[in-house]
């Protein structure tokens, strides 16, 4: 019998149901392989395993010859799998376990494989938005955002731009057709951010409502 994790949600990636004025735009998740690449460095363990293999393949060789060079090497080769294994267990764990949504109010992002978390990022509260790109189409959105609200690395990794540790920028990591993402966000994000936001004045003031700037 299969199970689902998340059955819990009304809306996949969501923990409630959008308002009947919001609507989602697009929801995504990670690519595997690019994230074990980006988050996880594949290749720069591919490497240090690779230097080490030919490292000690070469001390074997020295009295054993080939067999000897097979004898030394052959045990890191064997490391290097089991950790290529898990790494790719990870990535997976990592990807499929996360949804980003972008709807005409915000950015949602469900995240965590072990400790799940729902972020939520008004368009409002989004003061920037970054986009890096790779060759391959894939991309990460990186956002900056306004106010105090403080993030944790640790609590947002791999879910946040690389790097930025002191002041941790929320990311959407490695998504495919990253580009044309990004423009969708950009699109909702000016149109709700040029919307007017009405107020309720008090008693006191002069009755109705107010465009706030």
């Amino acid at each position: 019998m299969s199970h689902d994790d998340f059955a819990f949600e009304p809306v996949n990636g969501l923990p409630e149901r959008p308002p009947e004025h919001e609507r989602i735009l697009w929801q995504g998740q990670p690519d595997t392989w690019q994230l074990g690449r980006e988050a996880l460095k594949i290749n720069w363990i591919t490497a240090y395993f690779a230097i080490v293999v030919v490292w000690r393949a070469s001390v074997g060789s020295i009295d054993g010859g080939l067999a000897g060079a097979i004898a030394f090497g052959l045990p890191y080769v064997g490391l290097w799998a089991a950790a290529m294994a898990v790494i790719a267990v990870l990535a997976l764990a990592m990807a499929r376990s996360t949804v980003y949504t972008i709807t005409t109010a915000r950015v949602a992002m469900r995240i965590g494989a072990a400790l799940n978390v729902t972020l939520n990022l008004p368009f409002r509260q989004i003061a920037n938005a970054d986009l890096s790109l790779s060759k391959n189409g894939t991309g990460t959105i990186s956002l900056e955002t306004l106010g105090e609200t403080k993030f944790s690395y640790l609590v947002l990794w791999p879910h946040c731009r690389p790097g930025h540790v002191r002041v941790t920028k929320p990311a959407l990591r490695c998504i495919p057709d990253a580009a044309h993402v990004a423009q969708i966000l950009a699109d909702a994000a000016e149109a709700r951010v040029s919307q007017p936001v009405l107020e309720r004045k008090t008693p006191a003031s002069a009755g109705g409502l107010v465009a706030a700037e």
